[in-house]
């Protein structure tokens, strides 16, 4: 190509980005069902695509253990995210996350949205047991977990959130959150949690009657017929910033707060051992 080519090709080519042009999103779905096969549960039905994946570790457990990973490395403003869970009947399915989530600053505008709807039929039993999601100043984020229950399931649900980098002296100056979990039972509501904020959560945090300064916080549900017998024995492995009460006859609610990521862990970790037979995902303990 002769030099006179070379520059009319350059002279042409415009190589910058239009003022309407947006960055790429991440957008991602999963979704998979369990299934029983004799006496184990297996998958029954399963999809992904995008920045979503779901890894099946092997187990010797007679249950289904699935592990989410945003392959995107996080969360920001415009990011899509979607799984659909099932668990058939006589089924034990597990889910976790391969690390902790975080989401990241986000510019003007929308939020990175989350959306997670699970269901649990009758005789089965969900483990709903995502690491923690760490927010970064200056993030945005929309996320809803709904789960929708039949009569004699069995739920074990944590929602662990740390607010900050506190080992990089990282506050909290400028942040967005929305976040609501839903509990349904034969389409009738048992259980809501929201959360909404936006501004300085830092100094809201720091307020005596609202978190004293906590760093770090987490909401344990679990819904069975053996609920009411955890009650006095978690109670006992709580610090002074966590509580414990029964809503319903089955249902076992936990808040916890921390002064970081690894003084809620260090709470957390006997709680959910307790309550799910003494056994967790290997992702919670490397």
């Amino acid at each position: 190509m002769s030099l006179i080519s070379r520059c009319a090709i350059t002279h042409h080519a415009s190589i910058t980005l239009r003022p309407d042009a947006s960055p790429p999103r991440a957008k991602g779905a999963v979704r998979l069902n369990a299934k029983p096969l004799g006496n184990k549960s297996v998958l029954g039905g399963f999809r992904q695509s995008g920045s979503f994946r779901c890894l099946f570790p092997r187990s010797t457990e007679p249950g289904l253990e699935a592990v989410l990973l945003n392959t995107a490395g996080g969360i920001t403003g415009g990011d899509v995210f979607r799984f659909n869970g099932h668990a058939a009947q006589g089924t034990t399915l597990s889910l976790t996350t391969q690390a902790c989530e975080r989401a990241y600053k986000a510019q003007p505008g929308p939020s990175g949205h989350v959306t997670n709807d699970l269901s649990v039929e009758t005789g089965s039993r969900l483990n709903w047991l995502p690491q923690e999601t760490i927010l970064f100043n200056g993030s945005a984020l929309d996320r809803q977990l709904r789960i929708d229950m039949a009569p004699g399931a069995t739920l074990l649900l944590v929602e662990p959130l740390v607010f900050g980098r506190a080992a990089m002296g990282e506050t909290l100056t400028s942040i967005r959150l929305r976040d609501r979990i839903e509990i349904r039972r034969e389409g009738a509501p048992v259980f809501l949690d929201a959360t909404q904020y936006s501004g300085d959560l830092h100094t809201h945090l720091a307020k005596p009657h609202i978190a004293d300064g906590a760093g770090a916080m987490a909401l344990v549900v679990f819904v069975s017929q053996t609920a009411e017998a955890h009650l006095d024995p978690i109670r006992l492995l709580l610090p002074d910033t966590a509580g414990a009460t029964l809503i319903h006859d089955d249902m076992l609610a936990i808040r916890l707060l921390a002064e970081n990521s690894f003084a809620l862990r260090k709470t957390l970790l006997p709680v959910l051992r307790r309550l799910n037979n003494e056994t967790l995902p290997r992702c919670w303990t490397i």
